[in-house]
Formats: C-alpha cells, sequence, structure tokens
C-alpha cells in the first residue's frame, strides 16, 4: 500500500501462523501502532488473524500513518504505550523484535520484566549505505541502533549466511555466538492462473503474447530499478524476445510523486519504450500471484537491487518455476545457491544484467526452474522455520547445567562425518549419553551459526564446545549463549596478516569465495590442493606466516599460523586438564587431516574423501561403515581401548 510495506510484512505474518501452530505455543502476538487514514483499517485495537494468532495495535497522540522515515520522532510514545500494557500483563515469554527501533523497546521491556527478546534486522543501514554510498544523519542514527540491538539481543535470527556472517558481524564479531539462520517460508495463494495477469499488463503492452521479465521491488533508490530498464532498452534482442514488467508499489493515475518511479518513467520515454514496459499503478495480491504463473510461462523473473538482505520474492519466483536473475550482494547468493538455480548478477554492471536475462529466456533454464519448484518449497517453509525459532526461543529460558569434569574429550567434524545416516545419528546419541564424563566439540569449517543449524537438522547432540571456521574460533557456553574463546583469540593472533594472505593468493589468480566465507581469523579460496601448494610456497618465500588447509579438491583455507582443528582441541584439552591421549577425533575431509595424523585415537568413516587416502597416522582407524555408524563403530573400538589403558596404568 505504501513503499514501506515490503517482504517483512509477509515474514511477520508467515512465522506468527506458523508459530501458534507449533506443541506449547499458547498465543502469538503482534504490535504495532493504530493509525488513522486507509478507510479505519488499521484502527482496530485488535484483530484476529487466526485462533491464537492477533493484532494488537497501540494507540499514542499521533493518530496519523507515518513513514518509515518518520517513525523514530514516535518510538518513544509507543514505547511508553507498549510497557504500559506489559504492565497491565499478562506478560509474554519472549518478545520478537523486528527492526532496530522495536529492538529498542524490547530491550526496555526486558530491563523492567525481565523478558528475554530476540531481533531480526531485516535490512541493516551498514549494508545500504555501503551499497549506495550515502551516510545521511537518519541512517547513521538508524545505524547507531542497530548496532545497540545487535550487542543487546538475547538472540538473532536472520534469513541468510550473508545476514549471519557478514551483514551482523560487521557491527559485532562477537554476536556470531548468538545469531541463527533460519529459512522463512512463503504466503503464496493458491494458482489462479494467468488471466489476473493478463487483465492487468496487456492493456499496456503492443505485443502481450510475448514472455515477460517481472520484477517486483518497492520504488526505492536501492532497488536499481532504473539500471534493468536501461539494461532492457540497450539489448535488442531482449526487446525482441520479451516485455519487461515492474510491480513498484501502489500509485494514483498521473504523473509520479515516487522519484524512483519518476526516473523509470523517463528512462521508458526517453528510449521509447512505451507498450514494451508495463508499470501498472495498482494491484492486489491475485494479480501479483498471476504474473508469477505468467513469468513462468517462458519468462524471468529480475532482482537487480545494490543490497538485498534477503529476497523472498526470489524464493516465491523459484517455488512457482520461474528462472531467477538476482544481485549478488546480500542474500540471493545463498538462495541461488542452496537451490541451484539462478544467475548472480553485478548490479552495477547493466551489460550483465540484460546478458543474464537473456541466458535465462532460453529452455534449458526453464526446464531446470522447474526442477527447482520442489527444492524451494522444502527448503523455504513455515512449518520448518517456526519449529527451529521456537527451539531457539525455549533456549533464551533453559541454561544447561554445568557438566561434570571431564574425563575424555571427542573432537568431531560435522558434515559427512556425523551428519548423512540417521540410524548413526541416534546411535552416536545414545553412545554420548551413556557416557557423561566425555566432554563433545564439534570441529568443523562451518561458521558458528551454521554449525548450529546443522546440528538442529539432524537432531544431533548440543556441543559444549564449538570449534569453528576450520579451527581458527574456539566458543563456550556461558548462560544461554555462546561466547568466543579470547585466549585462544590472543594465542594464534601474533603474526597473522590475512590481507597480505589475499594479495598473495590474488598474485596466483586463486579466486575468492563469497565475502561470507571470510572470517576475522580465516580467509578462504577456491582451488584444488596444487593451488594450495603453490600458496603456500609463496607465503613461505614471501615471509607470509599462515597454516595453508586444502579441502574437497575445491577449497583452500588460510589461518593463523598457530590455528587449525588440531591446535584448537590441544587448547581445549590442556583447559580442560587432559592429555592428548584422552581425545578421540573424527573427520572425512581434507580440512580435517591435520587432527587425523595429529592425534593417535582418530577414526575415519568409510565416505572420506580420497584426498585422507595419504594420512599418516599408523594407529588411525578406519571404519568400513560410513557417517556416523562408522564414528559410532570407531569409537566402540577406540574408548574401549582409552579405557583399558587407563584402568593399567
Amino acid at each position: 500500500m505504501t513503499e514501506d510495506t515490503g517482504g517483512h510484512i509477509g515474514y511477520i505474518l508467515g512465522a506468527a501462523m506458523a508459530q501458534i501452530a507449533c506443541a506449547g505455543v499458547g498465543r502469538v502476538e503482534i504490535f504495532t501502532r493504530a493509525f488513522d487514514g486507509f478507510e479505519g483499517r488499521y484502527r482496530a485495537e485488535v484483530e484476529q488473524i487466526v485462533p491464537g494468532c492477533t493484532i494488537r495495535r497501540l494507540t499514542t497522540r499521533n493518530r496519523a500513518y507515518l513513514e518509515k522515515s518518520a517513525l523514530a520522532a514516535e518510538v518513544a510514545a509507543y514505547q511508553e504505550a507498549f510497557l504500559e500494557h506489559l504492565a497491565r500483563g499478562p506478560r509474554p515469554d519472549v518478545i520478537h523484535a523486528h527492526f532496530a527501533d522495536a529492538a529498542g523497546i524490547a530491550a526496555a521491556a526486558a530491563e523492567r520484566f525481565g523478558i528475554p527478546w530476540f531481533y531480526t534486522p531485516h535490512s541493516l543501514a551498514l549494508d545500504k549505505v555501503a551499497a549506495l554510498g550515502t551516510a545521511c544523519p537518519d541512517e547513521r542514527a538508524r545505524i547507531a541502533w542497530e548496532r545497540a540491538a545487535i550487542a543487546g539481543a538475547d538472540a538473532i535470527l536472520v534469513s541468510s549466511r550473508d545476514e549471519a556472517e557478514r551483514q551482523v558481524l560487521a557491527y559485532d564479531q562477537g554476536a556470531a555466538g548468538r545469531c541463527h539462520r533460519v529459512n522463512p517460508g512463503v504466503m503464496l495463494p493458491p494458482d489462479p492462473g494467468a488471466q489476473a495477469a493478463r487483465a492487468l499488463i496487456d492493456p499496456l503492452l503492443d505485443d502481450p503474447q510475448k514472455p515477460i521479465l517481472l520484477a517486483i521491488a518497492r520504488p526505492v533508490r536501492k532497488k536499481n530499478l532504473a539500471a534493468l530498464v536501461r539494461a532492457y532498452a540497450a539489448t535488442p534482442a531482449q526487446l525482441r524476445r520479451a516485455n519487461l514488467v515492474i510491480l513498484a508499489g501502489q500509485r494514483p493515475v498521473g504523473p509520479a510523486s515516487n522519484p524512483v518511479i519518476a526516473e523509470v518513467e523517463r528512462l521508458i520515454a526517453a528510449h521509447g519504450l512505451q507498450g514494451k514496459v508495463a508499470v501498472p499503478h495498482r494491484h492486489d495480491q491475485m494479480q501479483v500471484r498471476a504474473l508469477y504463473t505468467l513469468a513462468a510461462q517462458g519468462g524471468v523473473f529480475v532482482n537487480p537491487a545494490f543490497n538485498e538482505p534477503f529476497g523472498l520474492t526470489i524464493v516465491e519466483a523459484a517455488q512457482v518455476g520461474v528462472p531467477v536473475v538476482a544481485t549478488q550482494v546480500g542474500g540471493p547468493s545463498d538462495i541461488l545457491k542452496d537451490l541451484d538455480q539462478g544467475v548472480l548478477i553485478d548490479p552495477t554492471d547493466d551489460a550483465a544484467i540484460a546478458a543474464a536475462c537473456l541466458s535465462q529466456l532460453d529452455e534449458p533454464a526453464r526446464r531446470l526452474a522447474a526442477e527447482v519448484q520442489a527444492r524451494a518449497k522444502a527448503q523455504f517453509d513455515w512449518t520448518a522455520y517456526a519449529a527451529r525459532s521456537v527451539e531457539i526461543l525455549r533456549g533464551l529460558h533453559s541454561a544447561r547445567p554445568a557438566s561434570p569434569a571431564p574425563s575424555q574429550l571427542f573432537a568431531s567434524d560435522i558434515d559427512g562425518t556425523l551428519t548423512g545416516c540417521p540410524e548413526g545419528v541416534r546411535g552416536f546419541t545414545q553412545w554420548l549419553r551413556l557416557r557423561p564424563h566425555t566432554r563433545f566439540a564439534c570441529v568443523t569449517g562451518r561458521a558458528m551459526g551454521e554449525a548450529q543449524r546443522v546440528l538442529s537438522l539432524w537432531k544431533l547432540p548440543e556441543p559444549e564446545v564449538f570449534i569453528t571456521s576450520v579451527g581458527s574460533e574456539i566458543w563456550r557456553r556461558q548462560g544461554t549463549a555462546l561466547v568466543l574463546c579470547q585466549d585462544y583469540a590472543g594465542h594464534i593472533s601474533p603474526g597473522w596478516e590475512p590481507e597480505a594472505v589475499a594479495d598473495l593468493a590474488a598474485r596466483l589468480h586463486i579466486r575468492n569465495q563469497p565475502e561470507y566465507e571470510r572470517r576475522r581469523w580465516k580467509v578462504s579460496f577456491l582451488g584444488d590442493a596444487d593451488q594450495a601448494a603453490a600458496l603456500r610456497d609463496l607465503m613461505r618465500a614471501e615471509g607470509v606466516e599462515g597454516h595453508v588447509v586444502a579441502s574437497h579438491a575445491s577449497f583452500i583455507d588460510v589461518l593463523p599460523q598457530r590455528a587449525g582443528k588440531a591446535a584448537a582441541i590441544r587448547f581445549e584439552a590442556a583447559r580442560s586438564g587432559l592429555e592428548e591421549r584422552d581425545c578421540i577425533v573424527a573427520g572425512d575431509s581434507g580440512n580435517d587431516r591435520d587432527m587425523l595424523e595429529g592425534f593417535a585415537n582418530a577414526i575415519v568413516p568409510a565416505n572420506a574423501y580420497a584426498e585422507l587416502a595419504t594420512l599418516r597416522n599408523p594407529t588411525l582407524y578406519r571404519s568400513a561403515y560410513p557417517y556416523a555408524r562408522g564414528v559410532v563403530d570407531g569409537l566402540r573400538v577406540l574408548d574401549t581401548e582409552a579405557a583399558a589403558r587407563i584402568a593399567a596404568e
């Protein structure tokens, strides 16, 4: 209804309706402002969405509708109304704050009533400023609010790896221990066919039978809609093959007052695109759904935003079977990687936008998009989101009890070592439950949030210690949060020069992995074992210290010289008063090599990568079973031997 009505509205409603269906959730209330206008639609104090789930609107003196940019002045009055409501009770068990202004209000409620709260940013200003090259006073104030929200939240829920591992950490590196990535769902209505879309756009087009390039976005600068029009206008093949349809909010008929729409209309006129580009003035949800159906009939969905924190419309398009072209900046890189479909583009390169759209108009792209539909529906599902989010929220109320002093440390990789076999996971869970004096540490190449997500997905026991990012970080539980070990950070930091490593990799033309893979003590590249060896040799020749790790015949990670999985395990064992002989390790790939060669009690499951065929460890146990079954098989052997040795001594 306004340019402030974006994907976050669908997120909030979808999450709430799914959470109320979770066992043990008694009530979900969405709090917002009451305001006049819009035919009185938003005056009602309470509106039920579904049983148990309601919208509650609080009244302040200002009854006008306020755009997002004008809300800051109203936050204090709204906060007072919210706290007064909570004082009357009943009070919730947890508060979910959407955007930083709500986070400030949630923090005030936590201070007064002791209610835990968690935060979903949706869109962070630091990234917006970086993408657009602006930093007005309002944005600087918003950045300060966001910094406070990220520092203060008991948990942070985001939708993409880029948010979890890059955007949030730009504010606070320590937030990784409280940050969780949970894929949201999609609230698409049933397919109505394409008739409603035809009725909306056919009168605006000279040849409405052509396929459509479809963009759906708020009319704001960061969505980069002008570049899409320029790219379309400059490509004769696109003009011949497809029409361009831009759905950019609701507005009255007549000259555009919105500067983004005005620029789009100016470009249409300047390039003579009337009859080839449709920019409808108004639309309803049924027409939006019908446009996706129409785009699936030979068309393409395009998101050219300068920055897209997540990209809900990309998921919607994928679930309908529309090939996708999307910005490489932000969440779409995760979405398209998970779906194994679509093309990422540089939003500043008009020619690249045009070329990607043309490539996705071809028949193979459309066939692939149809295959991706089921994957998109499975991975972006509100029921799964609700189950995981409620699990995280329950964790805010229940700190784990202190464990007994350990007599043994079991440190294991996750992917392909403990995952891959549900039966093996159950066996490992039972093995660990019967050994209260065994400390479990997961040792992974993943970052903190992703490690937690995969463990939850596979219903694996939660470790007492997380050794993440290929052994460059150690995280331990402190209350309900996970906290980075500063002692280990201090131990590995001397001599670490990540920029020098990156410069040497560039000299060898070794490509970077996505930016979110980079951590404070890890730089990551794409390359094989030979390229890793070449980088190691060049670093040695140039006097640049670092521990080079090659894995999966595709990845190269460089860590501080003192870091690595083996080093982190030794550090953790010593901290717990354990010797190396008290440690058992398990892994399946090249980034596990140092720990599999560094500890006598080591397990490799049958599904291990061929790169581990040359391991130098005479006591290594190679199981005949894959995944967690192989780990449990090895534990039964090595644990028995360790127990006998300890008894003999």
